[in-house]
């Protein structure tokens, strides 16, 4: 990864961890939240035979978004800046969250990966993930701002860059 690559995810977070959860407490939303389970195979070989060249592919299961962000930027020593306000959280999805107290960014995935690709690659590959119905509602969420210093940070709506951290225990109890 470089200063400077961009990163994608092929849809909405955290539907999946919490449609586990509500199953399996029995608990019932006015809207049903259904998983987001899907193969992605297709998704990435179509990614690689129009040339996209990934400088790295991760799936957003255990730990969700942010666990993901963290484990990739501390590989390869790397600080990643989210766009907090452009992260795609379905509105039902939110409200579950925030009654239950979770932040969607910590809730596992699993039709759902983050892609990493230099800056001139960011249009094909979004044109590319939108032609299939598990990448309809990709968006380029970050960019990887600084070398050397392992990191995550959010830029909020207001502008202001604060510190993401992993969580100390499990959001969730381990669903999969």
């Amino acid at each position: 990864m470089r200063v400077g690559d961009v990163a994608i995810i092929n849809g909405d977070l955290g539907r999946h961890g919490l449609a586990v959860m509500l199953a399996r407490d029995a608990l019932e939303f006015e809207s049903p939240i259904e998983s987001d389970t899907t193969p992605l195979a297709e998704l990435v070989l179509a990614l690689l035979e129009h040339d996209v060249q990934p400088h790295m592919l991760r799936d957003l299961t255990r730990g969700g978004l942010v666990a993901s962000l963290h484990e990739t930027a501390s590989a390869a020593r790397v600080t990643i800046e989210l766009d907090e306000p452009v992260v795609p959280v379905r509105e039902d999805v939110a409200g579950a969250c925030e009654i239950l107290g979770f932040d969607p960014l910590y809730v596992a995935n699993e039709g759902r990966f983050v892609v990493f690709v230099a800056e001139d690659q960011v249009d094909r590959t979004l044109a590319i993930l939108r032609q299939f119905e598990a990448g309809a509602g990709a968006v380029a969420i970050g960019r990887v701002t600084a070398a050397g210093a392992a990191g995550v940070v959010a830029r909020t709506a207001l502008g202001i860059r604060r510190p993401i951290d992993l969580l100390s225990g499990e959001q969730l109890p381990r669903i999969c």
